[in-house]
């Protein structure tokens, strides 16, 4: 049956994100030169589906980047309740680099303006950041690409009141009339902001990956997987 459904996916990368161990892999597919169709997501089978440096490599060693367009070699659909994108990737072949997507073009992979999936249920520092795990039936997808005018990043230790000192670097934004405030698990934006001292920092014209993990206690958290600006 594994040998039936084996194939390569043209990707657009538009997340290499952090994750507990690996990477989160995602991508929209490229169908034609002009035009890109469904979100993919390379899984291994591991529990948490996180991809390693070696599963996700190029023949050279390097590690994709945002918008490389890549040939991702890939066994079969692996659809996990929300995450319907997810497919298991052919961890004994290399990934190829193909080109890389024109900035200019982005506008054309963002998805129609709406809603982050569920709203309303916010963490202590978050906002309209989480889905209570009893209603992810109600969730369908699990990959946005949106585009925004104007990014704030916070950059503070959000356990500091209880003698964790550890930064994290959170995005507040507005989308189709929502505020939201989620995490950052872009990793090298998280490097850069990471070595700056703790405060607000404001970015204009970018476009957001935003991803839904798997589920954490009681929640479902929505992250910000990828910042790409113009």
């Amino acid at each position: 049956m594994t040998e039936a459904w084996a194939t390569t996916k043209r990707i657009v990368c538009l997340a290499n994100s952090r994750k507990l161990v690996g990477r989160c892999i995602a991508g929209r597919e490229v169908t034609t030169e002009s035009f890109c169709g469904s979100w993919i997501r390379p899984v291994s089978e591991r529990a948490g589906g996180e991809v390693s440096e070696y599963e996700r490599q190029y023949e050279d060693g390097s590690d994709p980047r945002l918008l490389d367009v890549i040939d991702v070699p890939l066994l079969e659909p692996m659809p996990l309740s929300y995450q319907s994108e997810n497919w298991l990737l052919d961890s004994e072949l290399y990934w190829r680099k193909v080109g890389s997507y024109s900035r200019i073009d982005l506008p054309l992979l963002t998805d129609p303006v709406e809603p982050l999936w569920i709203d309303g249920h916010s963490t202590y520092h978050g906002r309209n950041d989480s889905i209570p795990i009893d209603l992810q039936g109600e969730v369908s997808s699990s990959l946005r690409f949106i585009g925004l005018d104007e990014l704030k990043l916070e950059v503070f230790a959000p356990g500091e009141a209880f003698g964790n000192s550890k930064r994290r670097v959170q995005g507040q934004f507005r989308h189709s009339g929502r505020d939201y405030a989620l995490w950052v698990t872009d990793p090298i934006f998280e490097q850069i902001y990471l070595a700056r001292l703790n405060g607000s920092y404001l970015i204009g014209e970018c476009n957001l990956t935003i991803s839904l993990g798997e589920p954490y206690g009681r929640a479902i958290y929505k992250l910000i997987a990828a910042v790409i600006e113009p």
